[in-house]
């Protein structure tokens, strides 16, 4: 792989479900360095909407603090020509005439379960998962769309655009769907297109969302107003990456595809394989496996796994009863600890909505006349027990589904911190992980900023060399073999 010998650098404006964070890279002269310029939360705000307290994101906020991220990150270069925008799935904004029509709704707002009714009635889940290629979850665009419609709030907008679509719009202007995301919302077929006809069977517009952009395109330089504000003289062009932070983070995995399956661990936990097409079949279908779409064309083929929201929301309960313990100390605490109790089902619907996950952790325990953990320690040491059970059998499913012989599994993100989960994950499979990089959706972002801008170039295998290069990763050894060979492989090839 070649690299350019200028001097440049790049921004990420990464928004995650509980905080944003804006990082500048120099990927020039053969370096890949990355640096955090700003950080800030992303709390979501509770309104009454005349019916309930609805459960929205505060994105004007968001904008404000991305902006104040790229005025940093505008000081700290001498020539900043790129920024790229990742962020969660599925979440959207209504628009008219240019405008956002009001706050988007949070993807764990309780609305949807209408709309899932409403779209099932009409297309049942094998159909659409022929059509889409989606695992089933609640909050999937099509489902919050359909309850829009059944709000009345559809008649309003004469269009909508995704989180990192709608931030791109109001830097630059240029309105478009970034494919990666697109792939997200259940209504982009499996051949890559707009399915037309399912939102006509489904009574939604067709045309709310804007035509695809392609992975890596240009979205052409900031505003001049908005560069102006942001004292970035030289309006770097704003580029299409990767645009849901799943898909920026598994083009920086430092995998080989054919041997190796991923999680990407942040507030979920996404694990699976990358395949070269879709894989729609009924066994898939039953695991609840999804397909969307990654960097350069791949295929993320995988499942949702409840991730570290559990820890979060857990410490959160704590802080507000009083407890001021960190979760790395509670961490420490819970390695200490001998489980005396069984792991829990982590993708029980309960655990979706913010609240008391302590108290629902211990209700479904109690419901099934199984002992709960009872300590602070204890529950920590069953959330990670039970993320790691998760994880290793979400890895087996995603191997023998797709015929993967997966002989290494590749943690990234903010899990890859946690060493307990790591060494756990690795047990439980009696396979190495691989933890790191942590910063794996801002390396991928970059990554393809920098190549739209020709400071380096090569395909998706060339982009995670440098990153193996420049993030070497923690090596975790499973501490007791699931076979006679220490390394057996799970999945395609494994006897």
């Amino acid at each position: 792989m070649s690299r350019s010998t200028r001097s440049a650098q790049v921004a990420a404006i990464d928004l995650g479900a509980t905080s944003g964070r804006v990082m500048l890279a120099d990927i020039s002269r053969g370096r890949l360095e990355l640096e955090q310029v700003a950080r800030f939360a992303n709390e979501p705000v509770h309104i009454w909407n005349g019916k309930r307290t609805a459960l929205h994101w505060d994105l004007p906020g968001l904008f404000r603090d991305a902006c104040a991220g790229l005025a940093e990150a505008g000081r700290r270069s001498d020539d900043l020509v790129g920024v790229g925008i990742d962020s969660w799935a599925v979440d959207y904004a209504l628009m008219r005439e240019g405008r956002m029509l009001g706050l988007p709704h949070h993807y764990r707002d309780e609305r949807t379960a209408d709309g899932v009714e409403a779209v099932h009635a009409e297309l049942g889940p094998v159909d659409l998962y022929l059509r889409n290629g989606l695992q089933f979850l609640p909050f999937t665009t099509i489902y919050q769309l359909a309850a829009e419609k059944a709000d009345g709030l559809l008649d309003q907008a004469d269009g909508a655009l995704l989180i990192p679509d709608l931030i791109t719009y109001w830097l630059t202007g240029r309105r478009g769907t970034e494919r990666t995301n697109a792939s997200t919302t259940g209504l982009l077929g499996v051949n890559g297109q707009w399915d037309d006809a399912m939102m006509e069977r489904l009574d939604l517009p067709v045309g709310l969302f804007p035509d695809i952009v392609e992975t890596g395109a240009d979205q052409g330089p900031l505003l001049t107003d908005v560069a102006d504000r942001l004292g970035l003289a030289a309006r770097p062009h704003v580029i299409a990456v990767a645009s849901h932070d799943t898909a920026s983070a598994v083009a920086a995995i430092p995998m080989d595809p054919s041997s190796s399956a991923y999680i990407s661990c942040g507030t979920w936990g996404l694990v699976g394989v990358e395949l070269a097409s879709p894989n729609v079949s009924r066994a898939g279908w039953k695991a609840n496996f999804t397909n969307e779409v990654g960097a350069d064309g791949r295929i993320r083929y995988l499942h949702n796994v409840m991730g570290l929201w559990l820890l979060s929301e857990t410490v959160r309960q704590y802080h507000r009863d009083g407890y001021r313990a960190d979760l790395s100390e509670l961490l420490a605490q819970a390695a200490d600890v001998t489980p005396g109790f069984d792991v829990f089902d982590t993708d029980d619907a309960r655990f979706l909505p913010p609240g008391d996950m302590p108290g629902r952790i211990r209700g479904w325990y109690t419901e099934r006349g199984m002992r709960p953990p009872m300590t602070r320690p204890e529950m920590v040491r069953a959330i990670v027990e039970s993320l790691a059970a998760a994880f290793a059998d979400t890895v087996r499913q995603a191997a023998d589904l797709s015929g993967t012989a997966v002989r290494t599994v590749h943690l990234v993100g903010g899990g890859s911190q946690n060493r307990l989960l790591c060494q756990l994950t690795a047990d439980r499979l009696g396979l190495p992980v691989q933890a790191g990089p942590v910063e794996a959706t801002a390396l991928g972002n970059v990554l393809i900023t920098a190549r739209a801008h020709e400071l380096i170039d090569g395909d998706l295998e060339a982009m995670r060399t440098i990153v193996a290069d420049r993030f070497p990763p923690q090596h975790y050894a499973p501490r007791h073999s699931r076979s006679t060979s220490p390394h057996a492989a799970v999945g395609a090839g494994k006897a």
